[in-house]
């Protein structure tokens, strides 16, 4: 088999957004089944993530600082603190979906805002997504838990906004990986002001092997994987793709969590990944024209 074959494309693209999923199972799993807090999580993840990402660059003639900068790592730091303590209350399949649904519409408000415009088809898929993500929030005794999925909503917002900051970068894995070792300073702080503060921090070995897991696998080497991928997708494929992730969270969330999926939880997911499909598959072919 060639290396730039389909179906190594495939294989390596379906490898990447289950590492994705992975992610909100695996701490969801741990700041549900062990005593680790989400200050912890997220330190641990952050500096495992970096390590691996450090070893991947190693060889590259570039230094590790040469690419990223602060304010791209803040907003790597926002996303992976609030995903953390958003997972203390909500089901990995709600998260995943409020995660993936705010990176989306984050992404779609900056192309407007650059002066993108959305009309007919694609007008209506952002309706129903904003519809669908609204409707998770009606009263009912279904409805998600509202810090927690504030949190989650803001953890979007900051990786749509690194997202955009990243399109820009010559090698997307060398920036991570500097984005990375920027937030440990954050994370270190995060953790002194929980363990001063709030008095809430908590090592645990499993919840310890979970983060790591999380930091190294299916982050680190999570995101290096895409970012390999990447250039062999079609802006509007990698998209579409990505619609798999809540997916195979809700999948996950069944199989090892026993999260039961309600109707209000399957009628948002349709309409917010039907909404996000619609956009994404309008674009690209506006853009063909």
């Amino acid at each position: 088999m060639q290396k730039n074959s389909k179906l190594h494309i495939a294989l390596l693209t379906a490898l990447a957004m289950v590492a994705f999923a992975g992610n909100s199972l695996l701490c969801r799993i741990a700041l549900k089944e062990t005593s680790i807090d989400p200050a912890t999580f997220t330190s641990v993840r952050l500096a495992s993530g970096a390590l691996m990402l450090y070893v991947l660059i190693a060889k590259q003639a570039k230094p590790a600082w040469s690419q990223g900068s602060w304010l791209s790592a803040m907003a790597l730091f926002t996303y992976a603190a609030g995903f953390s303590f958003a997972y203390v209350s909500l089901p990995a399949a709600t998260g995943a979906l409020l995660l993936f649904g705010a990176v989306q519409m984050t992404m779609m408000a900056y192309a407007v805002a650059c002066g993108e415009r959305l009309r007919g088809a694609r007008l209506f898929g952002l309706l129903l997504a904003i519809a669908g993500l609204l409707g998770l929030f009606l009263p009912g005794v279904s409805a998600p838990p509202l810090l927690g999925s504030a949190l989650m909503i803001g953890a979007g917002m900051a990786w749509g906004m690194y997202s955009i900051r990243g399109k820009t970068a010559d090698s997307p894995t060398l920036a991570t990986a500097s984005n990375f070792l920027r937030t440990l300073p954050f994370a270190g702080l995060l953790s002194l002001l929980s363990l001063t503060m709030i008095s809430s921090a908590s090592i645990d070995k499993r919840g310890l092997f979970y983060a790591l897991i999380s930091g190294a696998l299916t982050s680190g080497l999570g995101y290096a994987i895409w970012y390999r991928v990447l250039p062999a997708l079609r802006s509007s494929t990698a998209a579409v793709v990505q619609l798999s992730v809540p997916v195979i969270a809700v999948v996950g969330g069944v199989l090892f969590l026993d999260e039961a999926i309600n109707l209000r939880v399957t009628l948002a997911s349709l309409a917010i990944l039907g909404g996000i499909a619609l956009v994404v598959m309008q674009r690209a072919q506006a853009t063909q024209r």
